[in-house]
């Protein structure tokens, strides 16, 4: 089996088994915490209807009304500033759903928008990303030579580590950010950076949505759709190396394959018809031998293309490949005609040598 089916199986059966695992972590560590937080809400709700008299209709109402005003509760979410983050959104496929489109209007234009904004975007990401590696790459060499450094060439490594670094700062540096604006707690405010710029956009933590801070706070703003497409320019570089390199992997064990069967062709020796090899061996072509063969005047004991005795009908064989050089064929006969050998063998019917030696010739022909 090759390399490359092999890695592709080995790729689908560790991801699967990484979802098995994830799965079961969660389950873990979650399933009972959500068991806890449903009871304390149904007790809640159990004492608010005692307390104030509600139907459960009322207070059904009275749920979907607090939900629908959540995102409302930030401010006016569809002027031009909560319009411009949620566009952002939508073609960097975080997707927060923290204020979604209630129009057929806008839903029709959300889909367009999203449909042309997504590929555009990514292509945006991944030049960016190209950039940014180059630009790594052009001061690591300085660097090298400022430190007068042997090896001065750039590997992947290298800017692996770097992309790797660079994310950290952005990482830590808008969690401390969001941690002052929001006033959230270090953790959350990291949790909150990494899902944004994961593009997984879960909506549980959403920036801008307190003390209508859309209409309030334009550096703040100004801050949070900067740290979105700067933070996805330094992922996207970062991603670009470390998923590029393995999609590249079975590209490389092709041109690989491809060398060495370049470079064991260049020592092999093509011959036509039927081939035979160093070690005795005779491989012969696709038409089959027949069992009495009609031997005709241009044929010898090798039919080798180096005679040129073949016929035109007789070199449209297939060609051979030799993995190896073939040895001295001294051993075989000399090339003579077969109508000189018969004349030879009747002129000299008295010396039974020769017979012997056109039995031993035909039967040699005949085997081949």
């Amino acid at each position: 089996m090759k390399k490359q089916n092999v890695r592709t199986l080995s790729l689908i059966v560790c991801t699967f088994t990484y979802l098995l695992v994830g799965a079961a972590v969660f389950d873990a560590l979650e399933s009972e915490s959500e068991k806890k937080t449903r009871q304390e809400l149904l007790k809640e709700e159990k004492e608010i209807k005692d307390k104030y008299n509600i139907t459960t209709e009322d207070y059904e109402k009275l749920e979907k009304n607090i939900r629908k005003s959540i995102p409302h509760k930030a401010g006016i979410q569809w002027k031009f500033a909560g319009a411009f983050y949620f566009a952002t959104t939508v073609i960097t496929t975080i997707g927060y759903g923290h204020s979604t489109p209630k129009t057929v209007g806008g839903k029709i234009f959300c889909m367009l928008y999203a449909l042309a904004g997504i590929p555009m975007t990514l292509v945006m990401f991944q030049s960016i990303g190209e950039r940014l590696n180059t630009f790594v790459t052009f001061m690591l060499k300085h660097v090298k030579k400022c430190f007068k450094m042997k090896h001065r060439d750039v590997s992947q490594t290298n800017l692996i580590m770097v992309g790797l670094n660079m994310c950290g700062i952005v990482l830590t540096a808008g969690s401390a950010a969001f941690c002052y604006y929001e006033n959230w707690n270090y953790l959350d405010s990291f949790y909150y950076c990494f899902i944004t710029l994961t593009t997984i956009g879960f909506g549980d933590f959403v920036a801008l949505q307190k003390e209508k801070a859309l209409e309030t706070k334009p550096n703040y703003v100004a801050f949070s759709l900067i740290f979105i497409l700067f933070g996805l320019a330094v992922l996207s570089a970062n991603m670009n190396l470390l998923v590029l390199r393995f999609l590249t992997m079975n590209t490389e064990d092709e041109r690989r394959e491809e060398i060495e069967a370049a470079v064991a062709a260049r020592g092999a020796v093509r011959l036509e018809g039927d081939v035979i090899m160093a070690n005795g061996n005779v491989v012969s072509g696709t038409t089959p031998v027949q069992e009495n063969p009609e031997y005709s005047d241009m044929t010898s004991v090798c039919s080798c293309s180096c005679y040129n005795l073949r016929s035109k009908a007789q070199k449209s064989h297939h060609r051979y490949s030799a993995k190896r050089t073939p040895g001295k064929i001294s051993h075989l006969l000399p090339m003579n005609s077969v109508s000189k050998v018969r004349e030879e063998l009747y002129n000299s019917s008295e010396d039974t040598n020769s017979i012997l030696h056109y039995q031993y010739l035909s039967r040699k022909r005949a085997s081949i």
